[in-house]
């Protein structure tokens, strides 16, 4: 288990548990086991059976805790803690698991005050201080947010994530906390690599010494152009200061915002790019009207900086675009073309792939009834032959993507000329990819119970994320040798 070697641990603990079926921490361990395969039910039905045998097992509680949170079964998960909080009311531990979770179900006073109470015994507690950040940032308390950030990072200024096994490298992680960032979660939790993470925030001061101590290599999560604006010259600054591999420069992202991943990718063959422009919220809702005048009805309008769909309307005249524009004062809007993907049975179908340090892998295939598509919102668990081709396609993109949209995928992954990004696209029934996005916002991650045939597809994108940190970290070190 220390070693890494999943395999041989589970066989061990398995005929451990055919000698003693009483052995609650090899109960437990297995469990373990099963959660670091991304196996979230087995885990769980394991960390069950030890407290089956021993209700009051501390770690196969909390391992049963945390396995429900990171697969999103929230109501156990929060009976659970609240029954050990009871138990144990000064482990901070627990505390702060308990206060990550209202946060999560959107309890934010209750989050609040279970890192206020942390703070008020240890004023220290810098990981609290971050969670009061989140908190107050979700609740929209933006100046607070800063204020709490800014305090964690001058008390801890780096995160650290340790490796599941002795680490073979180190990776610096920066994220801004006010702004889109790549989700990392599942990527960046590599059983061979520790990971530190370090806020970037306006105002904030760095020890570029300290910093470099935290990683081999950098990985940038700031993600959304449109969010992080001119905290991207900050992070470039700060990226190039520490003179470390990097994997999607910040000065790369500030030319990913729609419209101008629109205009980049232009001209590729069999490819359609639907026309994007801009309203700037200070010209008015009349010129967001004067603008729509240019395009072609219905038209795709949203909040530059928004994804997964919120606050995404598809509109039909110039009057809702102005109300449109009305609603949303203050806030820029993209005008988007809206080209229509739907298949020939009727159904649309939204493609996703992550390229990975110059792979192109699958992540899911949407399929749905509905333009507005997103693979969480389809009814593709009731299908089964949706599943089926989405199997298929993950196994072999080549039963929907011909030589031309491969090619076309190649070029567009070339044109972007980041070393982690995502694309979502469709195929129209002329068979160009009509592409909806293009940026390194994109979620991965494994929790995917309902469609359990997804995990080893999942698993080849983290697989391919740490072999190109690992490639990169010794090309610096092979770099500075010279």
């Amino acid at each position: 288990m220390i070693q890494g070697d999943l395999d041989k641990a589970a066989e061990n603990y398995k005929t451990a548990l055919r000698l003693d079926s009483q052995l609650t921490a090899a109960w437990c361990n297995l469990g373990n086991v099963c959660a670091r395969w991304g196996r979230s039910q087995d885990a769980i039905a394991l960390y069950l059976q030890a407290l089956a045998v021993d209700r009051l097992h501390v770690p196969s509680r909390t391992n049963l805790v945390q396995t429900l949170i990171s697969s999103r079964q929230y109501p156990p998960a929060k009976a659970f803690l609240l029954e050990l909080v009871a138990e144990r009311p000064g482990d901070v531990a627990i505390r702060k698991e308990l206060g990550k979770l209202h946060q999560e179900l959107g309890e934010l006073d209750l989050a609040l005050a279970c890192f206020e109470e942390i703070l008020a015994a240890d004023p220290q507690d810098a990981e609290s201080l971050y969670w009061i950040g989140g908190v107050k940032q979700k609740a929209g308390d933006l100046a607070g947010a800063n204020a709490a950030y800014l305090v964690a990072a001058t008390l801890q200024p780096m995160i650290r994530r340790p490796a599941a096994t002795l680490p073979e490298f180190r990776v610096l992680a920066l994220f801004a906390p006010l702004v889109g960032n790549t989700p990392s979660e599942y990527l960046l939790g590599g059983l061979s690599f520790e990971t530190n993470t370090a806020a970037v925030l306006d105002g904030a001061r760095y020890d570029l010494q300290r910093l470099r101590q935290g990683g081999q290599i950098v990985v940038s999560l700031i993600s959304d152009a449109d969010q992080a604006g001119a905290l991207l010259e900050q992070a470039a600054e700060l990226v190039d200061g520490l003179g470390l591999p990097v994997i999607n420069h910040p000065s790369k992202i500030a030319g990913t915002t729609r419209e101008a991943m629109a205009s980049r990718l232009q001209g590729i063959p069999h490819c359609r790019i639907p026309r994007i422009a801009r309203h700037r919220a200070e010209t008015g809702p009349a010129a967001a009207r004067d603008l729509a005048a240019g395009f072609a009805f219905p038209l795709l309008v949203r909040p530059a900086g928004t994804h997964a769909g919120t606050e995404f309307e598809l509109l039909d005249s110039l009057d809702a675009v102005e109300t449109f524009a009305l609603q949303h004062p203050g806030v820029d809007l993209y005008l988007i073309e809206y080209a229509d993907f739907r298949s020939a049975d009727g159904f649309f179908r939204k493609y996703r792939f992550i390229f990975v340090g110059g792979e192109i892998l699958p992540y899911h295939l949407a399929v749905g009834e509905d333009w507005k598509l997103h693979h969480d919102n389809t009814r593709m668990a009731e299908f089964p032959w949706m599943q089926q081709e989405e199997a298929r396609f993950l196994a072999d993109p080549g039963t929907a993507f011909g030589p031309a949209q491969q090619e076309a995928l190649r070029s567009i992954g070339a044109r972007v000329d980041l070393e982690y990004f995502g694309i979502d696209c469709g195929i129209d029934r002329a068979g160009n990819l009509v592409i909806f996005e293009a940026n390194a916002s994109m979620l991965v991650h494994r929790d995917n119970q309902k469609f359990a045939y997804k995990g080893p597809f999942v698993e080849k994108i983290r697989t391919a994320y740490e072999a190109m940190l690992r490639k990169m970290v010794n090309r610096g070190a092979d770099n500075a040798e010279i």
